[in-house]
């Protein structure tokens, strides 16, 4: 089966259940050996990947700051389930646009899809136990804009969308545990720590394959990732970052201390 297709496929796919689907379904061809790393299929920008009709989206600063009530911790799930599905078609554009790279690169990326697909089926049940679903509320779409601003270089993509948007997310989760048990929501912080280990190892995948990419073009890593930072974040990358958990996930110490000097 062509892995490029059926990713395309997916990651174009509309429907939750079925997009659901069509990644359990290439994990489990990658699982049995029944994908064909080598295929040729066009490439193309995909400016909006398959989504809902909702939630709705708008600017980041339209989003109303999240209370500690229990409809602001709600928002808050819902915020972190759509980080999830969003992160579900980042993994599958990986696959599908960056073409002739080791079978390893698809693999991995594979299996980033399957996990974070897993992410958003436990926190939108999660909802649904709450008397709510994805898409009762507005979200934001900043993961993807990245994701289609670093469509034209997969070390861009490596630099930027694991070892940056997902990595904030090992900044943040202990923070955004205490807030959920301070308020009493107890699943949500066992669920948090279910995603955050396997987070770890979707940043992990993404550090292996920016150095594997800076060493094979023969370039330093940290002046690479500088010259990213400046041309596509600027000055909204800024600490605390968590660097236990960077560490987790191979960052150096080098990399640590470009980190924090910022």
């Amino acid at each position: 089966m062509n892995v490029f297709e059926l990713s395309f496929k997916a990651l174009m796919c509309g429907d939750i259940n079925e997009k659901i689907e069509r990644v359990d379904q290439i994990q489990l061809l990658k699982n049995t050996q029944g994908l064909n790393f080598q295929a040729s299929y066009p490439i193309q920008p995909v400016e909006f990947p398959g989504r809902p009709s909702k939630p709705n989206l708008v600017r980041f600063q339209s989003i109303p700051q999240r209370n500690k009530t229990d409809l602001g911790m709600i928002k808050t799930i819902h915020a972190i389930c759509h980080i999830e599905f969003n992160a579900v078609n980042l993994a599958l554009d990986a696959i599908y646009r960056f073409r002739e790279m080791p079978d390893q690169f698809y693999q991995d990326w594979i299996q980033v899809a399957f996990e974070e697909s897993k992410h958003f089926q436990l926190l939108n049940n999660h909802l649904i136990e709450l008397g709510y679903q994805y898409g009762d509320f507005d979200a934001h779409n900043g993961l993807w804009k990245m994701t289609h601003e670093t469509d034209y270089d997969v070390l861009a993509r490596m630099a930027l969308v694991p070892r940056v948007l997902e990595a904030r997310g090992l900044d943040a989760t202990p923070k955004i545990q205490k807030r959920f048990k301070d308020a009493h929501f107890d699943k949500m912080v066992s669920l948090l720590d279910i995603i955050f280990n396997d987070e770890i190892g979707h940043v992990k995948i993404g550090n292996f394959w920016f150095h594997y990419l800076c060493k094979a073009r023969q370039i330093d890593p940290i002046e690479a990732f500088d010259g990213f930072i400046k041309k596509h974040i600027g000055e909204q990358l800024r600490g605390p970052f968590n660097l236990e958990a960077r560490k987790l996930a191979n960052f150096n110490q080098d990399e640590l201390n470009y980190l924090e000097a910022l």
